[in-house]
């Protein structure tokens, strides 16, 4: 994520659908650090194999704490496809993580000493709009790049109303 400061209003560059995912993990136990703490690092396994491999489709994402307890990440990625793909691969980490917590459930292993979550969005080109103001790209202005705020209207409503050059939207 760069950090160099974009001077006056900006929007996100993404044209078509945006695919959004909150994934996270609850620590219910501090004490137990030998249950949450493979799953926090599992997640980092999870986002350097991404990054080495562009092509699986994650643009960005955002690392957020939102409470000593909780944990999560914001990614976005090009299509629900290619997160669906990567996480039914049975070759990557993803895949494996879930196989064991699987087993782990259904032997009566687990004993809620940390909690998993995920959401998905996907937002279809008008379902969304961003703006960013004398800021670093960040969220999914970092994901897509940046465009000055003309360029897709000066106001929110403006913004929502944007369609790409390759929408067939009116």
């Amino acid at each position: 994520m760069s950090t160099k400061l974009i001077r006056g209003r900006t929007t996100a560059a993404r044209e078509g659908d945006a695919v959004v995912l909150l994934i996270g993990m609850r620590i219910n136990h501090f004490r137990a650090v030998h249950q949450w703490l493979p799953v926090m690092l599992s997640m980092f396994r999870m986002l350097r194999e991404l990054a080495r491999d562009p092509g699986r489709g994650l643009l960005g994402r955002v690392l957020l704490t939102a409470s000593p307890r909780t944990y999560y990440v914001v990614q976005y990625w090009e299509s629900k496809e290619k997160l669906y793909a990567y996480a039914s691969s049975p070759d990557m980490v993803h895949h494996g993580m879930w196989s064991i917590v699987n087993r782990k459930e259904r032997a009566g292993k687990l004993r809620g000493h940390v909690g998993l979550w995920h959401e998905t969005y996907v937002a279809p080109e008008g379902g969304y709009e961003s703006i960013y103001f004398d800021m670093p790209e960040f969220g999914l202005g970092a994901a897509s790049g940046t465009v000055p705020v003309e360029r897709r209207g000066r106001y929110g409503k403006d913004r929502f109303a944007y369609r790409g050059a390759d929408s067939s939207a009116p």
